[in-house]
């Protein structure tokens, strides 16, 4: 476990040193940034291990490995993320231990995610996910509400009772206007930041970027990086 423990904490290194870089470069402070460490496929004791090595914010995208890895952590002094894309039948669960769901797309998932956390009495933080790759209404491909639909979702979101409204969430997309253009996909991700809080003051979260693209996201003014890879590493396929 020393050995494990040994390289996370030099990959955390190096992720560190590429946020703090990403941020001189553009003039912002460090503490500007909000790390979260995507700990998918990977197990609890890992999340143990980052946990010692000062990670505070953890996330995960598939609820059937997150609900056990978070009951197992759950005296670690961590913030969980979800970022996958969330059915209304994994809400009641999700609720039970994500601070924050990153990735709200739809009315109906809010309606659930708001019934959920009344019913628990818990208050849970949302990111409206935006597609950019959708049309004027549509949804994107992995989810994601159109840039035209932010205002009224957020509304919704806003309105929810044990709902609170935190900000926008990006995936860099792979098709559309910005494929490959990631640095213009975030700085779209930023106006659209810049509409929501003339609305809504306290929602100025901005998570965007990932391990091949964190720069990008830190450059256009992300609030939040998800990093997985450059943390955790690859793990070899099962089978």
């Amino acid at each position: 476990m020393t050995d494990r423990k040994d390289e996370l904490a030099a990959n955390l290194a190096k992720v560190e040193e590429r946020i703090a870089a990403a941020c001189a470069a553009v003039g912002r402070e460090r503490d500007e940034v909000t790390l979260i460490v995507v700990t998918k496929t990977y197990p609890a004791s890992d999340v143990r291990l980052l946990s010692e090595l000062g990670v505070r914010h953890v996330a995960e995208n598939k609820d059937q490995d997150a609900a056990p890895k978070a009951a197992e952590c759950a005296e670690l002094p961590l913030s969980w993320h979800f970022v996958g894309q969330l059915q209304t039948n994994k809400v009641r669960s999700v609720v039970g231990y994500a601070d924050v769901v990153q990735s709200v797309d739809r009315a109906r998932l809010v309606t659930a995610l708001s019934k959920e956390a009344v019913r628990v009495g818990r208050e849970v933080g949302c990111l409206l996910q935006v597609a950019l790759d959708a049309g004027a209404s549509e949804r994107g491909e992995r989810g994601g509400v159109a840039p035209g639909g932010v205002e009224e979702l957020a509304g919704l979101v806003a309105g929810s009772p044990g709902l609170r409204l935190d900000g926008l969430m990006t995936v860099a997309p792979l098709t559309g206007e910005y494929a490959g253009r990631q640095r213009e996909a975030f700085g779209r991700l930023m106006d659209l930041s810049t509409d929501l809080r003339q609305a809504h003051p306290a929602a100025n979260m901005v998570s965007a970027g990932m391990s091949a693209d964190l720069e990008e996201a830190v450059a256009a003014g992300a609030t939040h990086v998800r990093v997985g890879t450059a943390v955790l590493g690859v793990r070899a396929r099962l089978g």
